[in-house]
């Protein structure tokens, strides 16, 4: 039985994700100092940026605290997992990544809009 959609949520919104897409969260944990994470930093956003412009992440930022960051993603977690390997972060060790899929059961409209 499916839960009871909650005040404010469509899920209407998100049939064309169901049908064609995938989300996933890229969790990046920093393994080293801030100072040498922050060595990486203009590296990682310029990975940010191409991310966006392709339209594979949705949303990115900090974890707080400072411990390392989210993004989410539109795709598969094999092709997401790729990507993330190359993010300058991982590449120069100063943060591991996880890839976590899952299938969005509900959303507020703006949210559910950009997973379409």
């Amino acid at each position: 039985m499916r839960s009871p959609r909650p005040r404010g949520c469509s899920d209407v919104a998100l049939d064309d994700y169901r049908a064609q897409g995938h989300l996933c969260l890229i969790l990046l944990n920093y393994e080293r100092p801030l100072e040498e994470v922050d060595a990486q930093m203009a590296a990682h956003v310029a990975f940010l940026e191409r991310g966006f412009n392709e339209g594979v992440f949705l949303l990115a930022g900090r974890k707080e605290p400072r411990t390392g960051g989210v993004i989410l993603c539109r795709g598969v977690a094999e092709d997401i997992e790729a990507l993330a390997q190359t993010d300058p972060f991982v590449t120069s060790g100063v943060a591991t990544v996880e890839v976590v899929e899952f299938k969005a059961g509900f959303a507020v409209d703006a949210i559910a809009r950009l997973a379409q």
